[in-house]
Order: C-alpha cells, then sequence, then structure tokens
C-alpha cells in the first residue's frame, strides 16, 4: 500500500504518526507522513518520506496571552476570551497548512495513495475523498467518538453521567468552526458540497469511517455498566512509540552521570512552562533539593529554564524516551499523551503536572490506575508539594509493581503492529 499520514502541532502531536509511518514502512508498505516542517527531524534519522507544511498555529506557541491561558487552561471569562480569539487566529494559519496539502495531494508524494490516515483535526476525509481511497481517523485522545463512560476529556467542567455522551458534541462544534477553510479545500480539490461533509466519523456514502485509537484501552475508565461501550468500527490499539534513531547514542556525560549512582529520576515539560519557565526551573531545583534525589532535567523545547541546579542533576537537552525512561526511578512529565505512553511503556511511576487540554485527563488516570500519585498542576506546584511527589514515586515499592506491570500490559499490546494490521485489512 502507499498511505498517506497527515497531522499537525507540536512534536507530542507528530511522533506517534512518525511511529506508524516507520511501522508501515518496516511492513513493506510506503508511507508518506505531511507534517509540520519544523518535525521533519522525526521522520529523517528512520528514512520515512516526509512532505512539509506550514508550521500554522505552531507559530503562536510563544505569544504571552496564550501562555497566560494555557497555564490556567483557559479558566474563567478571560481564559475563555483568549480561547475564542485563539481560533480565530488559527483559522488563516490552519488554511495556509491546507494549502501546502492540497500541493501533496494534487501533484507532490501524497499523489496516487491507497489510503488516508490523518489526525481528526485535519482534512483527511476530503483529501481521500479527492483520491477516491478510505479515510481513516486516527486520535490520541479519546475525545472524539462518543461513549456513555466517562465525559469528554477536553471539558474540564464536571458533568451528571447521563449528559456523558452528550458532551462529545463540543468537539463537533470545534471542528465546524473550521468548515469554511475546509470547504475552500474541497474546492480546491474539486470536491462537491455535500450534507455530511464534515463529519470525520462518517464516510461519504454515510456508512461509519474506521478509527484508530492510539492510546492503551488499560487507561480508560471502565466503571460503567458493560465497560466500554466503543462501536465495533472503532479499534483502540494501544500506544504507538517511536523507537530511538538506529545511530543514536547518549553522550558520554549522559552515560558517566547514569552509572555514577542510583537511578534518577526524569523531570520534563516538552514546550509547557506557561508564562514563567524560569520560576518552574527554580520549583524544580528546590524540590529535587528537598526529595533527596538524583535527576536528569530535559529542557527541551523552552517548558524549563535551570540556573542554581544542585549537585546529583545532568543538565539534559532531549534524549529518546524509549533508551532514557526504563533507566529512571520515577519520571515527572507535563501529562501529554505521547509522555504519558512513553512512561507506561517504560514501567516506571510518574508525577504528572497537567496545564491543559488532555493533560488533567491523563493525570487523573495515570492516578486511578495506581502508577502515580494525585496530579500536580503546574500552576499550584511549589517546591515542597513537588518534593513530596518525587519522594513517593521514587520509593513506593506498590507503585513500582504496579507500574512495572501495567507496562507489561502496554507494551504486550503491540499498538504500531495492531494498527498495521487493521489498515491492511481496508
Amino acid at each position: 500500500m502507499k498511505v498517506l499520514i497527515l497531522t499537525h502541532g507540536t512534536r507530542g502531536d507528530v511522533q506517534p504518526y512518525a511511529a506508524l509511518a516507520l511501522a508501515l514502512k518496516r511492513a513493506g508498505h510506503e508511507a508518506v507522513l505531511a507534517a509540520p516542517a519544523a518535525m521533519a527531524g522525526l521522520a529523517r534519522p528512520h528514512g520515512i518520506a516526509f512532505a512539509p507544511l506550514h508550521d500554522g498555529p505552531n507559530t503562536l506557541i510563544d505569544d504571552p496571552g496564550i501562555r497566560q491561558a494555557v497555564e490556567t487552561n483557559y479558566r474563567g471569562l478571560r481564559g475563555k476570551k483568549v480561547a475564542l480569539q485563539v481560533m480565530r487566529r488559527s483559522k488563516p494559519l490552519m488554511a495556509e497548512v491546507f494549502t501546502d496539502l492540497a500541493d501533496v495531494v494534487l501533484d507532490g508524494p501524497g499523489k496516487g495513495a491507497d489510503l488516508v490516515v490523518h489526525a481528526p483535526g485535519m482534512p483527511g476525509a476530503h483529501v481521500a475523498e479527492r483520491l477516491g481511497v478510505p479515510a481513516v481517523p486516527a486520535a490520541l485522545q479519546p475525545v472524539w467518538v462518543p461513549t456513555a463512560a466517562f465525559r469528554n476529556p477536553m471539558l474540564p467542567l464536571p458533568l451528571p453521567k447521563a449528559l456523558n455522551r452528550a458532551s462529545y458534541l463540543s468537539i463537533k462544534l470545534m471542528l465546524h468552526s473550521f468548515a469554511g477553510i475546509a470547504d475552500d479545500l474541497r474546492s480546491r480539490l474539486d470536491l462537491p458540497r455535500r450534507r455530511g461533509r464534515h463529519d470525520i466519523l462518517r464516510r461519504p456514502d454515510g456508512g461509519p469511517a474506521t478509527v484508530l485509537h492510539a492510546f492503551s484501552r488499560h487507561l480508560l475508565p471502565h466503571d460503567t455498566p458493560g465497560g466500554l461501550d466503543y462501536p465495533a468500527w472503532v479499534h483502540t490499539t494501544g500506544f504507538w512509540y517511536l523507537p530511538a534513531p538506529p545511530d543514536w547514542t547518549p553522550s558520554p556525560e549522559l552515560a558517566a552521570f547514569l552509572a555514577d549512582g542510583p537511578p534518577p529520576v526524569y523531570v520534563g515539560f516538552g514546550s509547557m512552562a506557561g508564562t514563567d519557565p524560569s520560576r518552574l526551573g527554580r520549583v524544580v531545583a528546590e524540590a529535587v533539593r528537598r526529595a533527596g534525589v538524583r535527576a536528569v532535567l530535559a529542557t527541551g523545547w523552552g517548558g524549563i529554564q535551570a540556573t542554581d541546579l544542585p549537585d546529583g542533576v545532568h543538565l539534559l537537552d532531549q534524549a529518546p524516551h524509549d533508551w532514557l525512561l526504563p533507566r529512571m526511578a520515577a519520571i515527572v512529565h507535563h501529562g501529554g499523551s505521547g509522555t504519558t505512553a512513553a512512561a507506561l511503556l517504560a514501567g516506571r511511576p510518574q508525577v504528572i503536572c497537567p496545564f491543559v487540554a488532555d493533560q488533567p485527563f491523563w493525570a487523573a488516570r495515570a492516578h486511578a490506575v495506581g502508577v502515580a500519585g494525585p496530579p500536580q498542576p503546574q500552576r499550584r506546584l511549589t517546591p515542597d508539594g513537588l518534593a513530596a511527589a518525587l519522594r513517593l514515586a521514587a520509593t513506593d515499592a506498590r507503585m513500582a509493581d504496579t507500574a512495572a506491570e501495567l507496562g507489561r500490559r502496554v507494551r504486550a499490546e503491540e499498538g504500531n503492529g495492531r494498527a498495521v494490521e487493521i489498515l491492511e485489512s481496508l
């Protein structure tokens, strides 16, 4: 098969789709990953064909007003106002992304694809309709297909259980706000304006689309009568993970640090730091000092700015999670789906400090299944609170055993391979 994979967003949003592309490539298929141009480094080391798209809303990430709203998960009237502003500013930027996407499909490396796999927020259904092939929405969060088992994780408000299924309408409304630029794309692709054209869960003939859930069923709530109630056309495959590049090796300094004492804790928040990365760096440094643990501190994509570090802390830009995290005593992170997956696969206890969107959901679920202590929201993070959470995660034998067992179960799902099998069946 030739499979066109469409996604957008930050590294955590793109990496699982790169993992799927690599799994397809290893299974003998041709995969083309269309993603933000800045993410080309995820594809290059693995020889994945890459089609660069405009960086779109990623260019807004350093806006101080947006960072402030993210810090509070868009709470309050000001947060809701900023959320609407973000959507308005995102539209013309996504229009640029869609323009590049049309070029990929009409005259670029996506031409002649047999299958289109897409992040739900990308117009994969329109692209597939132009190509006359199936479209497969592939979700990293359980927010797109309604279920009565739990409310939409993107809604920060508590709801009666009777409204769980209805809460997923909010996602449809969000997608509908981009209908105008999606219709512009359809015109570029010479497609008619038909009824139901923006419903990603339906094929053009009205039948249900095959949906892939790139996360583990072991982390979802199962405490409702009858358990999860997803229809048969929804496949929860397990997490998709990208292995370390074949030629990657740790720096001599990192290797020496790991060999020079007991396993450290990992601390890394990706690009999530709110309005004050230096404050977060000070909180982390003091918490590590008070907890009396060694630590690998990943400054990564601006999430932490660290100075005046205590002894026993190794400062790191980044390293492949599948190599680094199994060597840790515990893992402190922001609760993005990709990092949560990597921590689960590593089988190590976690401390999750969520900010926004799906992060509070994953933090709550990790605590519910026993692999993490209570969530530590970053806007309320203190040195004492984080130090206590670090000590618990690094020393609690029961949590360590639970994390190791859940890690075995999550790895056994082999999400990458299961996803490839489902796509082959189409």
